[in-house]
């Protein structure tokens, strides 16, 4: 897999220390809260693995599975539940997990629906931000990296379901995803 990589963009020691930082933060943000974690599956998986301990306050996790991409490299803009939240959403103060914010339509369309079901707050918190793909008014309030616009795999991220496992960020060879 190493060999499909143009280039380490994060390594496992600078996520490491992200993660430490971000859940320092938020354990300070949240203090006296009823926070409940939303991780996005699959990419989120290993992010909010490791920022869920990073919290050092008490705090819930819920999984919602989505889908916009299929196996493509871009979001095809139709956003389809594929697992939904377990748990009522009354008197929580969400946090959504994102692995990655780059167009902003999946979580737009994510937030619309679970602001319906009267949470006390939402937020988001993404390990990598790339704001150059935006196309809908959305930012993170919590931010790992903010990203140029390149093809990134690794620690929850895929191509075609391939190179989730990786320990790092890498930026994936062109010739790997295009024809």
């Amino acid at each position: 897999m190493r060999d499909d990589m143009a280039k380490i963009m994060l390594t496992e020691e600078q996520l490491h220390d992200k993660v430490c930082e971000l859940g320092a933060q938020i354990s300070r943000d949240y203090e006296g809260k009823n926070l409940l974690l939303v991780s996005v599956l699959k990419g989120s998986v290993l992010f909010m693995a490791d920022l869920m301990r990073a919290i050092s306050i008490p705090a819930s996790v819920d999984f919602m599975s989505v889908s916009s991409y299929g196996s493509g490299t871009k979001t095809s803009g139709v956003v389809k539940i594929i697992k939904d939240l377990d748990i009522p959403l009354e008197g929580y103060d969400l946090l959504i997990v994102e692995d990655i914010l780059d167009s902003g339509k999946t979580l737009e369309y994510i937030i619309e629906m679970l602001e319906a079901r009267n949470p006390r707050s939402i937020k988001i918190c993404t390990l990598l931000d790339k704001p150059d793909r935006r196309q809908v008014d959305i930012s993170p309030d919590y931010s790992g990296f903010v990203i140029p616009d390149e093809f990134v795999v690794g620690y929850g991220l895929d191509y075609a379901e391939k190179y989730r496992n990786l320990p790092y960020i890498g930026v994936l060879k062109p010739e790997v995803y295009t024809d």
